[in-house]
């Protein structure tokens, strides 16, 4: 004969303020990760960065990316106000991209990042 358990009760966890600024922690990284990791983001940072502004100087300065995903991600960056998109009517049309100011921000995020990337390497390598 088997044994149904009803819960008709929630359950009720007891979360600390620790636990709750952890949580946060932890959300803040994930957004910050979202926006500007994975494979190609920095790398079109410091293309634009390098003064390449047209989509093709772009899209030459790294190599193995495609136009779909370095189009991809280029929306994602203005999506997220990491650079700007300008529009030039000229003919044929142009589009010039630039860092904004925001994107420039990051520079307090890549020391701590760089430190910690070096001990990184230093510790798997075993220097």
């Amino acid at each position: 004969m088997k044994s149904i358990h009803l819960n008709l009760y929630p359950k009720v966890y007891l979360v600390t303020e620790e636990e709750i600024k952890f949580k946060e922690k932890i959300k803040a990284i994930q957004d910050t990760m979202y926006v500007i990791g994975g494979k190609w983001k920095i790398a079109i940072i410091l293309s634009i960065y390098s003064g390449n502004k047209r989509f093709n100087d772009i899209a030459a300065s790294i190599p193995k990316i495609t136009n779909r995903v370095l189009s991809k991600e280029l929306k994602h960056l203005e999506e997220n106000l990491l650079i700007s998109r300008k529009v030039i009517d000229d003919y044929p049309v142009r589009i010039e991209y630039a860092l904004t100011a925001y994107c420039l921000s990051i520079d307090e995020l890549a020391a701590p990042m760089e430190k910690w990337g070096k001990n990184h390497m230093k510790k798997i390598s075993g220097k």
